[in-house]
């Protein structure tokens, strides 16, 4: 079975599971301060769409988008290790990136570390670029903001 992008609960085991990997990976990275991840309950109210991408009836990644009122905001980006360089993370930006469209959202916005090289190189490669700190963030050593027009 091809891989599926489809709505998910964060606290389905499997999503569950690469939630905790991703905390687990971003508090061995980055002091607490710099860490912004949202927690499974902050990921299940209603302005966050919350989906996995699944393949044979197993998640190999999940991504969240906030509906900020005038841009949606790209969280809880996270790619199974064993599935990476798969697409698995192309394919979902673009799911979210839809989602943003069909609700008419201008821009895409993502806060993510200095340190996650590959994410920082994929999202440029997918039409983000560099911008200043938005919303509640502050400029901090660690912090990379990016954003994506979608006029």
């Amino acid at each position: 079975m091809p891989l599926q992008i489809r709505p998910g609960d964060p606290r389905e085991p499997g999503a569950l599971a690469l939630l905790e990997a991703s905390h687990a990976l971003m508090e061995s990275l980055f002091p607490p301060e710099d860490n912004h991840y949202l927690s499974v309950d902050a990921l299940r109210v209603p302005e966050i769409t919350f989906c996995v991408a699944e393949d044979g009836g197993q998640i190999l990644g999940t991504i969240a988008l906030a509906d900020k009122g005038d841009y949606g905001e790209v969280k809880s980006m996270f790619v199974a290790p064993e599935a990476r360089g798969r697409g698995v993370a192309r394919a979902l930006l673009a799911h979210i990136e839809g989602v943003a469209r069909a609700r008419g959202l201008p821009m895409l916005r993502l806060e993510t570390g200095n340190l996650l090289e590959a994410a920082i190189a994929l999202y440029a490669a997918q039409g983000f670029a560099r911008c200043g700190a938005f919303g509640d963030y502050e400029v901090n050593g660690t912090s990379v903001f990016m954003e994506k027009s979608l006029g």
